[in-house]
């Protein structure tokens, strides 16, 4: 029952489904935040569900574009956000504590509208170019490395100041931190290698490789990671997934 509560508190805090929120659901979502990889195939469930309905009726580049803007819908562009706060924090020339700021900021500069844009594009290219027989496959795998991403950013990764990353990072820093980084990755490469197989674990290997990588920009620019550089991981490791299978398929 415990475990159901936090599930479900997992998906109000990840989504924008009517599933209620607990008070304490900050603090449940970081204890369990292991389980991030099973909302994400939920996620990506749905919305490979609506792309293979749309590609019955539209052309192929309209699904892509629609489908992604149903997975952000889904999420309450929560993560997009983040990314766009990054964008602007990695371009401003100051020190950590300013670029901090500049991310806080609620207008969005060019850094952020450029990094914006060119993920979102790319993005939505990709499932356009998914076809009907492995687009829900494909699409799960890749929501679930997205969410995978976030959980290896925490583990590995300190809070660069106290906010919303601080519970994620100190949760994945507590008591029994090895056994919540396994049960993350059995999860993540279990569904995705169910589904893809090879391709399916080359998926979320690209996802831990951008997670790593972003881990190293944010610990230079912002002295640790921030809620923004989460959801900024969101979203590129969505996106190296989604080439990953692409390239993995075109190559078999």
């Amino acid at each position: 029952m415990a475990m159901l509560k936090e599930i479900k508190n997992l998906v109000a805090f990840l989504t924008i489904i009517p599933v209620g929120m607990d008070p304490d659901c900050l603090t449940g979502s970081a204890n369990y935040m292991y389980l991030f990889p099973l909302v994400g195939a939920v996620i990506g469930l749905l919305a490979g569900l609506f792309a293979w309905l749309l590609l019955n009726i539209l052309a192929s580049l309209v699904v892509g574009i629609l489908t992604l803007g149903f997975m952000l819908l889904l999420t309450g562009l929560h993560h997009t956000d983040g990314l766009l706060d990054f964008g602007d924090g990695i371009m401003y020339q100051g020190p950590p504590k300013k670029k901090i700021e500049i991310m806080h900021d609620q207008r969005t500069g060019a850094g952020g509208l450029a990094l914006g844009l060119v993920t979102i594009l790319a993005t939505a290219s990709c499932i356009a170019e998914l076809n009907k027989n492995s687009i829900i496959q494909s699409l799960i795998a890749a929501e679930v490395s997205a969410k995978l991403a976030m959980v290896i950013m925490a583990w590995v990764g300190k809070s660069a100041h106290k906010g919303t990353s601080t519970y994620f990072v100190d949760a994945m820093h507590s008591q029994y931190r090895s056994l919540r980084l396994v049960g993350a990755l059995f999860i993540a490469f279990g569904i995705a290698i169910c589904l893809l197989r090879i391709v399916g674990f080359v998926a979320v290997i690209a996802c831990l490789a951008v997670a790593l990588v972003l881990v190293g920009v944010s610990n230079r620019h912002f002295k640790g990671v921030t809620g923004d550089v989460f959801g900024a991981g969101n979203e590129l490791a969505r996106l190296a997934s989604l080439i990953a299978i692409l390239v993995m398929i075109r190559w078999a």
